[in-house]
């Protein structure tokens, strides 16, 4: 039996500019069926994964993520994950994604006040989610930034149930690995570069894996968390599979 593509679909808001990069990677990179989502139509089209990408939805106005959060699109991408649909939130996203509650903490300025842009690099520190089991615990990916606020802060007790629940998925580091301030590029509570949600099905990271996914751009780091996703649809397709063969079978046998 030939495996369904899966499908992403890409939400865009005012402002998104990493959307059609999220597209290309989905569609020409990975081979999948992939389709925009405008922010205004609450309709997610029967997608198996939903991408927030990167940008400055609504010009960042208020706060980064603020007014996005309440896009009628989003109403529908809470209930998706209410269901335990993936869902992937880079940059922009990853500040939509705790604006609208679906993560925790927040994402503060720089603290150089100032827009970095580079390649950096981020220790896989839980190789065991939806987002990264093509990834080995403490490997070390190189992934660009473009943000000028991806500082991320909790409190106490949140960051202490992040590390405690294994949520901190992504830190950033040196190229050896090394957790140390000099590879912190926005001053990041404890190196935080992603986290997850207790149940492992939606992520936010500050770093744009789309742009490290195509041998052109001379990076391919990134698609290690796109191949990762694809594995997990692809086995939950296969085990909802395998449930229904023996009905199936059974339904034929009486015909």
């Amino acid at each position: 039996m030939t495996q369904a593509p899966v499908r992403f679909g890409i939400v865009v808001f005012p402002g998104s500019n990493c959307d059609h990069d999220a597209y290309y990677v989905c569609k020409k990179i990975l081979g999948q069926d992939a389709v925009f989502l405008w922010h205004k139509t609450p309709d997610l089209r029967g997608v198996d994964v939903v991408i927030l990408p990167g940008g400055f939805s609504y010009g960042d106005y208020l706060r980064c993520g603020a007014i996005a959060r309440f896009s009628p699109v989003m109403q529908e991408v809470e209930r998706f994950a209410a269901r335990g649909g993936l869902v992937l939130g880079i940059c922009n996203g990853f500040q939509v994604l705790v604006e609208a509650g679906l993560l925790p903490g927040v994402l503060l300025r720089n603290t150089s006040l100032r827009f970095a842009c580079r390649y950096v690099n981020i220790r896989v520190e839980n190789s065991f989610t939806p987002f990264t089991s093509q990834c080995r615990s403490g490997e070390v990916l190189a992934i660009p930034i473009a943000h000028g606020d991806g500082n991320y802060f909790a409190d106490d007790e949140t960051i202490r149930r992040l590390e405690q629940n294994g949520q901190v998925v992504f830190r950033y580091c040196t190229p050896e690995g090394e957790i140390t301030a000099g590879s912190n590029p926005n001053g990041s509570l404890g190196n935080i570069a992603g986290i997850m949600n207790e149940q492992g099905t939606v992520l936010g990271m500050m770093p744009h894996p789309e742009r490290a996914s195509d041998v052109l751009l001379g990076h391919t780091d990134g698609r290690k968390v796109f191949a990762s996703i694809l594995e997990h649809v692809f086995s939950r397709t296969s085990t909802s599979l395998r449930e229904r063969t023996p009905s199936i079978v059974m339904e034929q046998g009486r015909r």
